[in-house]
């Protein structure tokens, strides 16, 4: 397995068909834990995935309680994926356990939380060149303008829609799409 920043350079000097030739689907692309520990995106296929660029510093940030709550209550079908994001405010500066810890302790989170990656930018990890670029993901292209910005990804991998920071996890915009 490549590096991952020998990964970002393969998508930065492909041009559109080579990333789609790379990756395909939502379902190729693995990100890791905040432990460290690998995921696979293949490991949700038939559940939808709500990903959220999350910070604790941020005015949004009490959306992890109704992030918790939208997972609690469509356990079945969902999965949130909260990644942790310095990028807008410099609101998420902790390392790994400081963010475990303030999502645990302040919030009672215990849906799924990534490494802290870079959202938009030159490099831009490979899940959100996939959920912000259409000529990657097929349907929109947008871009990721602050903290618990939203997007939804389908049971079968096709991105929903996209949605800011003051669309609510619980709200109808999100849950009509899974009922």
């Amino acid at each position: 397995m490549k590096p991952l920043k020998a990964f970002i350079r393969t998508f930065k000097t492909s041009n559109t068909d080579g990333f789609q030739s790379a990756i395909k689907s939502i379902y190729e692309i693995k990100i890791n834990s905040l432990q460290g520990q690998s995921i696979q995106l293949c490991d949700f296929k038939g559940k939808y995935l709500l990903f959220v660029n999350v910070a604790s510093k941020c005015g949004f940030t009490p959306q992890y309680t109704e992030l918790q709550q939208l997972q609690d209550t469509y356990k079945d079908k969902l999965v949130v994926i909260g990644i942790p994001c310095n990028q807008f405010g410099s609101q998420e500066p902790g390392n790994a356990d400081n963010i475990q810890t303030f999502c645990e302790v302040n919030y009672g989170v215990s849906f799924l939380i990534t490494e802290k990656i870079l959202v938009k930018g030159e490099q831009q990890h490979p899940l959100y060149q996939w959920l912000t670029k259409k000529a990657f993901n097929g349907k929109q292209n947008s871009t990721v303008k602050w903290n618990f910005q939203k997007y939804l990804v389908d049971e079968k991998g096709q991105l929903l829609d996209h949605f800011y920071s003051i669309t609510k996890p619980m709200s109808s915009r999100i849950t009509s799409h899974i009922n």
